[in-house]
């Protein structure tokens, strides 16, 4: 009931799979990779975020350290999540709204490092106005139904735009549309006057004549924070695997930063950049590993609490781990 592929380029000697849950609520999966101490299975939605762990497996980076790293793609969060749940996973690449959800339904995790996001220009969430909206600011916005996906980070970033842009509560309109390509696509073609979009999808709609009208990098708080959790007993049983992981992974972010360009290649090839922005999408540069802040963690926890997601705010001590923060 599981499909799994591997994708390409398999003479990079890595393992990447993709994994399609044909039944969404499934709970149990095959066991992708012979489970051992050093080992480390990561599930994400691909994207700019894993650059870092694909730069690894390519170099052979996390090999020399001992780590057996498979990455594990996903083609919704409803699946990544379904399979980090089943205990399939050791971690994911996810945001501080799914670790509450998470948190709600009682699954032992903590937050250990951010992907992108530890400063507001990294990592970019915008709302933007469709080309021929009319739309050329946050006011017009009132009352007019903004594409977002629910109870999300993509909702939640939404939300703290227009109440900063000056609407109030009962101004706000969302319209649900989940699956991001087509938000993007309703949203050039008229169908929708605005929407919410993660780069480089929405780095893509601008190329397409979508005008920004707000986003999280202009923003005077931290938003929008992209962080690796794991499972409370991966992070205990697989510490010293954890340990080589981060080491090596902070080395590999300051070999980016230092010469972005010369890995754009291994960015385009596995990090599903859209085509027609391939040449001008700037390659991020990462932050060492840092977790998001109490204050992040609270904004994030305020909203999800008014909202009814939560009956309370989460303890922050509970979901973050500093052992791997850069000193």
């Amino acid at each position: 009931m599981v499909e799994t592929s591997v994708l390409p380029k398999l003479r990079l000697g890595f393992k990447v799979l993709t994994v399609t849950l044909l039944l969404v609520g499934l709970f149990s999966l095959v066991t992708i990779g012979k489970e051992a101490p050093n080992t480390l299975k990561i599930g994400f939605l691909p994207a700019e975020d894993e650059l870092p762990l694909f730069v690894g497996l390519q170099r052979g980076d996390f090999a020399r350290a001992g780590v057996d790293l498979q990455l594990i793609t996903f083609a919704s969060a409803i699946e990544r999540d379904t399979a980090f749940r089943a205990g399939q996973l050791d971690g994911i690449v996810t945001d501080l709204v799914a670790v509450g959800l998470f948190g709600k339904g009682k699954m032992p995790v903590k937050m250990s490092s951010i992907t992108l996001g530890a400063k507001p220009s990294e990592g970019r969430f915008a709302l933007l106005a469709g080309p021929k909206s009319g739309i050329k600011g946050v006011p017009d916005l009132k009352d007019v139904p903004v594409a977002i996906s629910n109870n999300s980070i993509i909702e939640f970033v939404t939300y703290q735009l227009l109440i900063s842009g000056g609407l109030k509560d009962n101004e706000i309109k969302t319209l649900e549309i989940p699956k991001v390509p087509v938000r993007l696509e309703m949203l050039i073609n008229g169908q929708v006057a605005a929407a919410t979009l993660p780069d480089p999808f929405a780095a893509l709609a601008e190329a397409r004549g979508a005008k920004v009208i707000a986003s999280d990098t202009d923003a005077t708080v931290n938003l929008s924070p992209i962080v690796y959790v794991f499972t409370t007993q991966a992070l205990e049983k697989k510490a010293e695997t954890l340990q080589r992981f981060y080491a090596t992974y902070s080395q590999i972010v300051q070999d980016i930063n230092a010469d972005s360009e010369s890995f754009r290649n291994v960015m385009l090839e596995y990090c599903r950049i859209p085509k027609g922005i391939e040449e001008i999408y700037p390659v991020p540069a990462f932050p060492l590993p840092t977790v998001p802040t109490e204050s992040e963690w609270d904004l994030v926890m305020d909203w999800m609490t008014r909202k009814g997601i939560l009956k309370k705010p989460l303890p922050y001590a509970q979901y973050v781990t500093t052992t791997y923060v850069t000193k």
